[in-house]
């Protein structure tokens, strides 16, 4: 049975790893390149590292900060962020980063999936879904969740996949940074419509949170920020519990 995956995630805006609630009121939270060594460290599988504001902002990712942190570390990290072109895709790559996240970009025009995919493979590809609650399903909202667009998440997920993205990275953004628990059903619903591995990301604030989210919300990753960035939990102490569990993880 494959491990699961504990991934913390680093917001990055002006430099400085940040924190908000449902995509707003932002809170510093630390040195990106402090905060990714130590999880890497303490035993993290993988990092997210996304430049929060680049896409709203019209402006190309933090290359700088991708190469310092690849330096920093020894474990793969996936960046997101105002990559809009393969030329982006491989200048992140070429900066050190494993794996890129797509949103905002692919939703305006979906054949960069396609194109990615076929330049550096759909492993090196994550679609990223930031979905919100709607008549009984979600939507996706794109530029750091500010603007919402018609697409279905469900549908979306499926066709990002058919398009070439190698995993999915979803986020509920009514339960971003409530510490209230993954949204499951959201979670539930899209892994059981796709065959890519799925990280759930937003509102995790308990052990049994992300237990949950691997289990009811049959995700492969579970990814987290608030409850590493100020210490409430521990990276060791959680893959302990999902031992405990019966979750295969790495320790």
């Amino acid at each position: 049975m494959l491990t699961k995956r504990i991934i913390p995630c680093l917001d990055v805006k002006d430099g400085r790893t940040v924190k908000g609630t449902k995509f707003i009121n932002l809170s510093d939270a630390g040195d990106p390149v402090e905060l990714a060594a130590r999880y890497s460290d303490e035993g993290a599988d993988e990092l997210v590292l996304l430049d929060i504001s680049a896409s709203r902002e019209g402006r190309k990712t933090f290359l700088n900060v991708v190469e310092r942190v690849a330096r920093a570390i020894q474990i793969p990290f996936t960046v997101g962020g105002g990559i809009s072109t393969v030329e982006d895709v491989l200048r992140v790559l070429d900066a050190g980063a494993d794996k890129v996240s797509l949103n905002t970009a692919i939703v305006v025009r979906p054949a960069l999936l396609v194109e990615a995919s076929r330049a550096v493979g759909s492993q090196s590809i994550v679609a990223a879904i930031d979905a919100k609650r709607t008549n009984g399903g979600w939507n996706v909202w794109i530029k750091g969740g500010i603007e919402q667009t018609a697409l279905d998440a469900v549908a979306w997920a499926q066709e990002v996949t058919s398009r070439g993205a190698g995993e999915l990275l979803v986020t509920s953004m009514d339960s971003d940074g409530t510490k209230a628990g993954y949204d499951l059903d959201l979670l539930r619903t899209i892994s059981g419509c796709v065959t890519v591995p799925l990280i759930a990301s937003g509102g995790a604030g308990t052990k049994d949170h992300l237990k949950q989210a691997l289990t009811i919300g049959a995700a492969d990753a579970v990814l987290a920020a608030s409850i590493f960035h100020y210490q409430e939990l521990s990276l060791g102490e959680i893959k302990i519990y999902l031992q405990e569990n019966n979750i295969p993880v790495r320790l």
